[in-house]
This record gives structure tokens, C-alpha cells and sequence, in this order.
């Protein structure tokens, strides 16, 4: 920034997560500070789900507060260059973590519509000011925002939020090629969003879970023989999509393949508070769909990854998240993957705003190097049975986490 006076930064952070340890060092604080050393340069925003702003939700505490919905997208982007991903950029993901990163270069259309995107988020978010005070900086909302404050007229702003998501999701993105020259392409790249949070009871324009249940939906349907792959640190699959895939290998002709974190993998192990039973709420919950899956007799499997135990010496964390579609041909290469923040779970489709991208593709250096991202994930796992969690000791649920997934499944 000092260097280059025409370099400028925009942010956008959750505004409750990010806000979480105010008035001590915070997200907001840090970032505030570019803002007071470069001023108009360096654009910051916090996003609060429309939820919060009901009055009974600003009585829950601090990170309680945040199972009403955060702003999950991790997108990155560097002039012509876009990364996305399911990782935050906090110390945690850069330490002995296993995540994702899809680095998209030279492509102008690509750029524009991430860059396009980050804009109408940061219009409906709040905007960091630095101040001189405890905290250090102040949430205000610019009367150049693409709807009123919403402490101020929240049906209005409902409302005005979801003309612009709806607006921005139909617009052609500037200079595209017309569709009949993108034949010539072997890789097509599209961008899948889930603006839920601002549609309930309306018609929803978000793209993501209706496109992964048709993609399954023309799976089961098709001729040729598929195996898929499905990842995620936070096994609570989302109901309908958890029944497509279901459905889809029930048959001889697809076979699924789950993997999601070991217990001693989950970067909530052994943390304190309520927190701490998170491991053990999402393998209750692996050991229903096991359940269901015997009863279905349908063909998945499921896989835990372990590096290790997190937060000691050499332990790993598992983060990574996405779906892989492979063709049972000659070579049996992947030929779609999933990148992105979401879960895939039912708060991924109901509370948080998340981006993910599929990625369509005929290249077979591509292909190869989809396929080494997903032998690299394989190093580390190994099969469970649902008789695991009946006879292994370190496995067995407590009465209270059953209690505690069943309440709180919505926002795992």
C-alpha cells in the first residue's frame, strides 16, 4: 500500500465472528487500522445475517450468537487472479490443517463476476470506521448501501436486499462469450451461490443446493456408471441432499464414498464448553446415516481422517470440504469437483451466505491433478461401520450429546 498508491483493499469479514473479541484485538480492529493509515483505499465491511437484527437474537452472547448465521464465502481475489476456498486466512488454517485451494488465473469474466459479487455483499453489510476509542473502530452503515439500515426499517431492507441478489444473479456478466463458442473449451467453471438468509418464505434465486441435487438427480438417471466422492470437516448433510445421495448408490451401478473428520481430527476436540461436544455430535450423526444407509441398502461407505490429534505435537485438523465425480471408464479420472465454504449441511441452506464453484472438465492434466488432490486426502483415512460405534468405547455417544445434536442439528 505504501509502495503502490494506486493499490486499493476490499474486505469483508462476519460481522459477529469478527467482532466476537471486541473491545480487545478483533478482525475489526486490525483491519480498521489500514483503513485509518490508508483511508478510502481499503474498504471494510461487516456482514450480519438478516436474522440478527430481530430483537431476541441480540440477547444471545457472544459466539451463541453466531448459530443465527455468519457470512461463510472465502473468496480471494489478486487483480486477474481469483482463490476460493473453505478455509478462513486465520493462524489455525496454516497450521498442520488439511484444506482446499482452487487458484483461477486470466480469466477477465471469472474476475468480474467474484469482484461483482463482493460488492453486493459489502453493500449490505455494515462499513468498518477506524476510531479512537476502546474498541478501536465503529460500525456504520453508508447511505450509498443498497438498502436502508436495517435497524432502522428491516422489511424494507429485506425486501431491497433481495431485488439486488436477484438482480446481480440474472445479469449477464460483461462481454461473456455467446454459448455456442464455449464448445471450444474443455473446462467449464460455474459459480454456484446460496443467498438463503435473505428469501425466507419467497421464492429463493440461491443456485447451490438446487444444482447439486439436479447433478445427482442426473446421475441416477444416466447410462453411464459413476462413483462420487463427498467431503466435509462437518458431517450433517442437509436432508434432501443427504436423500439424493442416498438414493443415487442404491443401485450397482454408483458407489459413493464419504470421508469427514475423526473425532481427534475436529478442531473443537477437547475444547472447552459447549463446544467440545461438537465431535461427538457430528459422529452421532455419522452413525445415523450409517444407519440409514444399512436400511437402504444403498452402496456408501464411509471414511474418517486422522493426521494425529489436533493440537498436539504433529496433530492435524480436517477442514477440507467438496464432491468429486468420477466416470467408471479406462482411467476413471475425475471429471467434476466442487470448491467452496459450504458444509453442505442444513445451516449452509438456511442461515449463512456460501459460494461454491463446479468445475466441469474434458482436460486430462486437470483431471490428473483432481484426482492427486483427492489420493492426497485418501492418505489419512480409514473406513468406520456403524458396529463401531456400538463396540469401540472412544465411540460410544453420550445420552446428552444425542440430546444436544438433536437440538441443535440446524446449526452445525
Amino acid at each position: 500500500m505504501t509502495k503502490n498508491h494506486d493499490l486499493k483493499l476490499y474486505f469483508i469479514v462476519d460481522g459477529l465472528r469478527g467482532t466476537r473479541e471486541a473491545p480487545n484485538l478483533c478482525s475489526a480492529s486490525l483491519l480498521a487500522s489500514l483503513v485509518q493509515k490508508y483511508g478510502e483505499r481499503v474498504d471494510v465491511r461487516c456482514y450480519k445475517a438478516p436474522q440478527y437484527y430481530r430483537w431476541y437474537n441480540k440477547l444471545l452472547p457472544s459466539r451463541i450468537n453466531e448459530g443465527v448465521g455468519v457470512q461463510h464465502m472465502k473468496i480471494y481475489g489478486f487483480d486477474d487472479e481469483v482463490i476460493l476456498s473453505g478455509a478462513n486466512l486465520s493462524k489455525d488454517y496454516f497450521t498442520n490443517r488439511q484444506d482446499r485451494y482452487y487458484i483461477f488465473k486470466n480469466n477477465s469474466f471469472f474476475n468480474d463476476y467474484y469482484f461483482n459479487m463482493h460488492q453486493l455483499v459489502s453493500k449490505l453489510s455494515h462499513k468498518v470506521e477506524y476510531k479512537n476509542n476502546n474498541a478501536r473502530f465503529e460500525l456504520v452503515w453508508p447511505s450509498s448501501n443498497l438498502s436502508c439500515d436495517p435497524e432502522f426499517n428491516y422489511s424494507r431492507f429485506l425486501e431491497e436486499s433481495r431485488d439486488a441478489i436477484k438482480s446481480f444473479m440474472h445479469s449477464p456478466v460483461n462481454n461473456m462469450p455467446q454459448r455456442e463458442s464455449l464448445k471450444e473449451y474443455q473446462t467449464h467453471v460455474y459459480p454456484l451461490t446460496q443467498f438463503t438468509p435473505f428469501f425466507k418464505g419467497k421464492k429463493d434465486v440461491s443456485t447451490e443446493k438446487k444444482a447439486l441435487l439436479k447433478l445427482f438427480d442426473d446421475l441416477r438417471s444416466s447410462d453411464v456408471n459413476f462413483d462420487w466422492n463427498f467431503t466435509t470437516g462437518y458431517f450433517n448433510m442437509e436432508d434432501s441432499l443427504r436423500d439424493s445421495l442416498v438414493e443415487t448408490s442404491k443401485g450397482e451401478q454408483i458407489h459413493g464414498k464419504i470421508i469427514t473428520a475423526s473425532a481427534k481430527a475436529n478442531g473443537f476436540y477437547n475444547s472447552k464448553g459447549l463446544s467440545g461436544m461438537l465431535p461427538s455430535a457430528y459422529h452421532y450423526i455419522q452413525y445415523k446415516f450409517l444407519k440409514l444407509v444399512e436400511s437402504k441398502k444403498s452402496n456408501i461407505n464411509i471414511y474418517e481422517w486422522r493426521k494425529g490429534v489436533v493440537n498436539k505435537p504433529n496433530g492435524w485438523s480436517y477442514h477440507a470440504k467438496g464432491i468429486w465425480i468420477l466416470p467408471k471408464n479406462a482411467d476413471s479420472l475425475p471429471i467434476l469437483t466442487t470448491i467452496g465454504s459450504s458444509n453442505y449441511t442444513t445451516r449452509a441452506y438456511s442461515l449463512d451466505i456460501e459460494n461454491d464453484c463446479a468445475i466441469l472438465t474434458k482436460d486430462d492434466d486437470l483431471r490428473h491433478q483432481i484426482q492427486s488432490e483427492l489420493d492426497n486426502i485418501n492418505l489419512n483415512v480409514h473406513k468406520i461401520k456403524s458396529e463401531d460405534f456400538e463396540e469401540k468405547s472412544e465411540k460410544k455417544i453420550k445420552l446428552k450429546v444425542k440430546l444436544a445434536a438433536g437440538i441443535l442439528k440446524d446449526k452445525l
